[in-house]
């Protein structure tokens, strides 16, 4: 079997893995989720959250491993659910530092293995396009760039964490952006979250569309002031 086989193999393996503990987390807390705008059913999914313990945190980490890696599940309906179990503030903590622990490990496999490895993942042809885009041949340019694409909510942030890897910017920059530039998209999801465990559905629904709304206002403000369009090139690159 051919190294490209066997980690098509693996993909397979591990995002049936990932299902199933999608599904036995869902079964799970299923009970207390349908009661959640209560006040009982609020105190009996934190308390059942709580009880789970490091068990809890194992799973949630798992899921944020599988979802780097398989490119497969979106990271918000995770990012929701780290809100939900550890709030606003200590949900975005986790979904950082387990996102990191990934991107990071990820970030040292491509600099190691190249543009095969990027490969054996993403398309050929998507991956060329984005690393021969003069906005990433200059460092500088290419931070700048991977700064407002991790800042924007809804990008696709596992597809630059591999690319990352082929451009030039230093580890430490990387780490750097890739931390500081989520915490934006991560909050909004956490609050909203947040928002929903305490049976603020509507509230949750709000702040989640102000932050990304937020962004993108910041992000218009900067290509306005920006001769360049940086940003408006780079959301058109990784399209």
């Amino acid at each position: 079997m051919s190294r490209k086989e066997k980690l098509k193999v693996f993909k397979i393996i591990l995002a049936i893995l990932v299902i199933v503990i999608i599904i036995g987390i869902i079964a799970y807390l299923f009970p207390l989720i349908k009661n959640i705008s209560t006040l009982e059913g609020q105190v009996a999914f934190k308390e059942k959250v709580q009880d789970t313990g490091i068990l809890g945190m194992l799973s949630l980490f798992g899921l944020q491993v599988a979802q780097i890696f398989l490119i497969i599940i979106p990271g918000e309906p995770i990012e929701i659910l780290a809100g939900m179990c550890y709030g606003a503030f200590w949900g975005t903590v986790f979904v950082l530092i387990s996102a990191s622990i990934v991107s990071i490990a990820i970030f040292l496999l491509v600099r190691k293995f190249g543009r095969k490895f990027v490969y054996s993942f993403y398309d050929k042809k998507k991956v060329k396009k984005i690393i021969d885009s003069k906005l990433f041949q200059n460092s500088k340019t290419a931070e700048k760039v991977l700064f407002i694409l991790f800042f924007i909510p809804g990008t696709p942030k596992d597809l630059l964490v591999y690319i990352s890897g082929l451009l030039p910017i230093s580890t430490r920059k990387f780490i750097f952006i890739s931390i500081i530039a989520r915490i934006p998209s991560v909050l909004t999801s956490t609050l909203a979250g947040s928002n929903i465990i305490n049976g603020d559905w509507k509230i949750g629904i709000l702040l989640y569309i102000g932050i990304i709304l937020i962004a993108l206002i910041i992000v218009f403000i900067m290509n306005k002031f920006d001769k360049n369009k940086i940003a408006e090139k780079a959301i058109n690159t990784i399209k």
